[in-house]
């Protein structure tokens, strides 16, 4: 018997606003400025989520929240990776809103006034954009506590810049392991939108780009190797939004996996479709091609969640 998860109106309606929203703005511009340390531009698309309500997805409702299902933050998120938005978007807006649940500073997540970053060794050793984000938090299995920034590492993708972090003050009790798990689903979603951009820009270019006198969209082999993303990417949607039902461990990381190899999938099919223009830093594919290798292994890599996925079994 095949299980279908289909989202509802309200749902589809959600993601279009977000969609409507991010399509008018430069993403890619943004993308860029924040690769090189200019915040502003991003900060103008988060708030620009923040007055859609994605921000407050995951705040209580007594800290000016929405308190949405996990399945509408997850909706939220796969758009977000859809477009490549700049800055911590798991940490801020699925993880920190719940290691501050009984926190006042919730409240500035949810109107886009505070972006908060987070670090959760082992798995998660160092925070993202923590020189910019105006609260960095370390979890761990003592608790939580804020987090001064220490040094920066390269990454593969130079709008993610990774910071060790330390711990300062006195740790508060949260749900870390519920923490984790948003963490990982919010990654798989932003790689199964990732996923689609590759594959929406792979097939566009394939109906332009000529070789031998036709079309390369016309060759059976390049309509195979663009389904089979569709199928990946088909596949491991379902996986995610059933995660966000269920919040067991090992539905979160069988997303997760089936996530970050859809995305390697789309970006090695989308790579090749364009050719060697694909290379260039001057095309925007990069971004997307840079950001799926960089969430891939974020959250724990695909090799740990299957560990866990056998564990369980």
């Amino acid at each position: 018997m095949t299980v279908e998860f289909a989202l509802d109106e309200q749902q589809r309606d959600f993601a279009a606003s977000i969609d409507a929203a991010l399509g008018a703005a430069d993403l890619p511009g943004a993308v860029r400025a924040w690769s090189v340390g200019d915040v502003a531009p991003g900060r103008k698309v988060w708030q620009q989520l923040a007055n859609l309500g994605v921000t407050a997805l995951a705040v209580p409702e007594r800290l000016d929240g929405l308190a949405a299902h996990p399945v509408d933050l997850m909706v939220a998120l796969e758009r977000l990776g859809r477009w490549c938005v700049p800055g911590p978007v798991t940490e801020s807006i699925a993880v920190a809103p719940v290691l501050l649940a009984d926190d006042d500073r919730c409240a500035g997540l949810a109107s886009g006034e505070l972006i908060a970053t987070v670090a959760l060794p082992p798995q998660v050793p160092r925070a993202v954009d923590a020189d910019t984000a105006g609260l960095v938090l370390l979890a761990g299995v003592d608790g939580v506590t804020a987090a001064s920034v220490g040094q920066r590492h390269p990454s593969v993708d130079p709008s993610r810049r990774l910071y060790d972090v330390t711990a300062v003050g006195d740790p508060w009790q949260a749900d870390v392991k519920r923490a984790y798990e948003f963490g990982v689903l919010a990654t798989a979603a932003q790689l199964v939108g990732a996923a689609q951009a590759l594959l929406d820009a792979a097939v566009d270019y394939a109906k332009q780009r000529t070789q031998f006198g036709r079309v390369i969209g016309s060759y059976q082999a390049i309509k195979h190797k663009l389904a089979d993303v569709h199928i990946a990417i088909e596949l491991a949607r379902p996986l995610v939004y059933g995660a966000a039902l269920s919040l067991e461990p090992r539905d979160v990381s069988a997303a997760k996996v089936a996530a970050a190899e859809a995305g390697l999938l789309a970006a090695r099919s989308a790579l090749q479709t364009h050719g060697a223009i694909g290379f260039t830093q001057e095309h925007d594919l990069s971004l997307w091609l840079l950001r799926v290798q960089a969430l891939r292994p974020a959250w724990g890599t695909p090799e740990g969640h299957r560990r866990r996925v056998l564990e369980t079994l």
